[in-house]
């Protein structure tokens, strides 16, 4: 019955679509598809802002274009209502959901479906339009989320491959689910699957896409589903992200949403080791916390709250971090070229600007002199002959005090208060425990972190910019 609602909805709403954008199927099939959008944009104004939330064993994705537009990619899971959904929006400011986009109807990804728009359609400045693949599901919360529809009178498209959203300055292809639908019309492999693309940059964003779907993505794509940055399917089960798929895609980096403790195992060890195999760093929004893609058109900058491992293989040596948990996120890598700034993401932020501070980052004398990563012995047995040595170049102190030291895994090791380094004087970090001093430093890890076979020393401030990398 549910279905049938939708279908008379979808058919209403479609005539009375107003001003939020292309409604879907009034383009020409095939006309703004990937295989026909050969040449990147030539110029870009601006960023875009693609904002991965913690939201548990669930997602949600916003994405805010250059002149502020946004678009909401699901809205968590049931058993929170769609609150910290909510509150992350609040915290950014976002006073209208221009596009919300339902990747498919399980109470996972549309838990906060109703919340939201009865929230932005009452409190705010509302809901553009609403895009929904088309098969209804016979849950409570799927009947909320279409009577939310109606009681706002809030259009809704029923969305399939060939269409497009007009989203300002991002391309935004629409490739799946395909006519007919797949698999007897099963949610997961009928997903709405959005390619965005800014300039030379671009994000997949496939849903719960299954390996029925992905065979026909790849199949009817083929090397047009190249993406900087793929999201992974269905919170990173080993029944998606194939092999096939993986290298199609050939992402520069994968983002997984998934609870720490999740009763599903995911993100699964086969898709892991798959990643590994392809050496893709993955950032999971259990350990990352929020992670935030900041792209220019030509380089993306990845930013997260925690600088949790990104190798694949050590991706559950990372700490839980708790949904809904607030702070400000750090630049942790860059894909592409040059990065772009810090973004708050809703902590408190007690950072002061002085335009006279020795130690502005425009003139930081820090250098790497020493890398010993191969301790005598077994490295294990060893940790303090593990060690980076760093050199002050300049002339005056430099307080490196709250500055980050990490590696190209993801482990990180936060410089304690009122450590300075003086005029061409050395400081010396060991991997294992020890008494700090004024020249030497103990991570007390564990475990050897720096990798003999070569890897990468990364200094971040405490506001958040990378000032060292150095490989070896």
């Amino acid at each position: 019955m549910r279905r049938g609602v939708l279908l008379v909805v979808v058919g209403v709403m479609v005539v009375l679509a107003g001003c939020a954008g292309t409604a879907p199927g009034d383009s020409t099939p095939g006309e703004s598809t990937p295989e026909n959008n050969t040449e990147s944009v030539a110029t870009t104004n601006g960023t875009v802002e693609v904002h991965y939330i913690n939201v548990g064993q669930s997602v949600s994705t916003l994405i805010i274009e250059p002149d502020g537009e946004t678009m909401l990619v699901d809205t968590g899971h049931y058993n929170d209502d769609g609150e910290y959904v909510i509150d992350y929006l609040q915290r950014h400011d976002i006073t209208r959901i221009d596009h919300l986009v339902t990747s498919h109807n399980d109470a996972d990804h549309i838990g906060g479906n109703a919340a939201i728009i009865d929230y932005y359609e009452t409190e705010a400045d509302g809901v553009g339009a609403v895009y929904d693949p088309g098969i209804a599901a016979s849950t409570q919360t799927y009947g909320e989320y279409l009577d939310a529809i109606e009681e706002h009178d809030v259009t809704l498209y029923e969305t399939r491959e060939g269409d497009s959203l007009a989203f300002g300055a991002v391309t935004v292809d629409v490739l799946g689910p395909p006519e007919p639908y797949l698999e007897n019309e099963g949610r997961n492999e009928n997903s709405i699957v959005l390619k965005l693309t800014y300039g030379e940059t671009s994000f997949l964003l496939s849903g719960d896409a299954e390996d029925d779907q992905e065979a026909y993505l790849v199949e009817r794509y083929g090397e047009q589903l190249q993406s900087t940055v793929l999201k992974a399917g269905h919170h990173g089960s080993a029944s998606s992200s194939s092999e096939a798929f993986l290298d199609a895609v050939q992402p520069e980096a994968v983002v997984v949403s998934s609870a720490y403790d999740s009763q599903y195992e995911h993100p699964n060890d086969e898709v892991l080791q798959r990643l590994s195999d392809r050496s893709i760093p993955t950032y999971w929004t259990a350990t990352h916390g929020d992670i935030v893609l900041v792209s220019d058109g030509s380089a993306v900058s990845v930013q997260t709250q925690v600088a949790a491992p990104t190798d694949p293989g050590a991706l559950r040596d990372g700490d839980a971090v708790e949904p809904g948990t607030t702070g400000t996120v750090t630049e942790r890598d860059r894909l592409g070229g040059a990065g772009t700034g810090a973004i708050d993401s809703g902590g408190s932020d007690d950072s002061t600007e002085d335009d006279d501070d020795e130690t502005s980052t425009e003139n930081v004398t820090l250098a790497v002199a020493e890398i010993n990563a191969d301790a005598e012995g077994d490295d294990r047995e060893n940790l303090n002959d593990e060690y980076i040595v760093f050199e002050n170049t300049g002339d005056d102190p430099l307080d490196v005090s709250g500055w980050t030291v990490a590696d190209d895994a993801g482990h990180t090791y936060t410089i304690p208060d009122d450590v300075t380094i003086g005029p061409e004087a050395t400081l010396t970090l060991r991997t294992g425990s020890g008494t700090n001093t004024e020249t030497e430093l103990y991570w007390g890890s564990g475990s050897p972190i720096w990798n003999n076979n070569g890897d990468t020393v990364i200094v971040t401030t405490d506001d958040g910019e990378r000032v060292v990398e150095e490989q070896y």
